[in-house]
């Protein structure tokens, strides 16, 4: 792995997501915001389906005594996150399924001041995502926090919901002529890698092209955290297309 550059890696998923969420760097801001009044600059994070760990990148930016644990189940978005954070004695990751109910088995901390996730669990269907948010209940310590930056969707809203969804394609058909990867584009170039050429073949047989789970509304979220034992549970930043949630222990 040696000569890898790592951050252009993380440089370029980052590019590649926020082709799909414009507001995607306002949405981090919020969440860092809300971790501070809620927990303090000092946090212990759990960065939850942490990918190549751009909540974490963030986080320690903005508070360098903060400390993180990255778990993932993806090898390619995994080795970029280990190699980008290498000689960070503030970050660990650990390998997980969380659909596996062990998943947290291998976490180095039984409690976190904030458990942190975007644009991730909408892969998950409802009854995997309910039994996680109870488990989430758990490594939360009380007055903690849990956040959940993600689609999420009002199906009582139809032609809002249609309308919304064509002009954010129109705005990121525009955008391609910039020069913007889409999802398919940029694995196809991270399996051209010689370095993540073998994680990337490894994530294509664990999920297959893409997973969408139900994507519920952002009342569904909240019910179901407080359901799990969270005890307060709402949206504290919304785009017309994106949610961000959060829930207190």
């Amino acid at each position: 792995m040696t000569g890898t550059d790592w951050a252009a890696w993380q440089q370029s998923w980052d590019r590649q997501q926020e082709w799909y969420m414009p507001d995607r760097e306002e949405r981090f801001r919020v969440m860092l915001d809300m971790v501070e009044a809620m927990v303090g600059p000092k946090p212990r994070v759990l960065d939850l389906a942490c990918g190549t760990g751009s909540i974490t990148d963030r986080l320690l930016k903005r508070f360098p005594e903060a400390t993180s644990t990255g778990v993932d189940l993806d090898p390619a978005l995994l080795a970029i996150a280990e190699g980008y954070f290498a000689d960070d004695e503030r970050v660990t990751f650990v390998t997980a399924d969380l659909k596996d109910p062990d998943w947290a088995a291998g976490l180095p901390h039984d409690a976190y001041d904030a458990v942190l996730t975007a644009t991730a669990l909408h892969w998950l269907h409802s009854e995997p995502l309910t039994a996680l948010y109870g488990r989430l209940a758990g490594l939360v310590r009380d007055d903690g926090v849990f956040m959940n930056a993600d689609h999420m969707i009002d199906t009582t809203t139809p032609r809002i919901n249609a309308a919304e969804r064509a002009q954010r394609h129109a705005v990121m058909d525009r955008a391609r002529t910039g020069g913007a990867l889409d999802w398919a584009e940029w694995w196809a170039l991270a399996a051209e890698d010689p370095v993540l050429a073998g994680p990337t073949a490894r994530r294509f047989e664990i999920y297959g092209e893409h997973a969408d789970g139900d994507m519920p509304s952002p009342r569904w979220h909240a019910d179901t955290l407080l359901a799990a034992g969270f005890g307060e549970a709402r949206t504290v930043w919304a785009s017309p297309s994106d949610t961000l949630l959060l829930a207190v222990k």
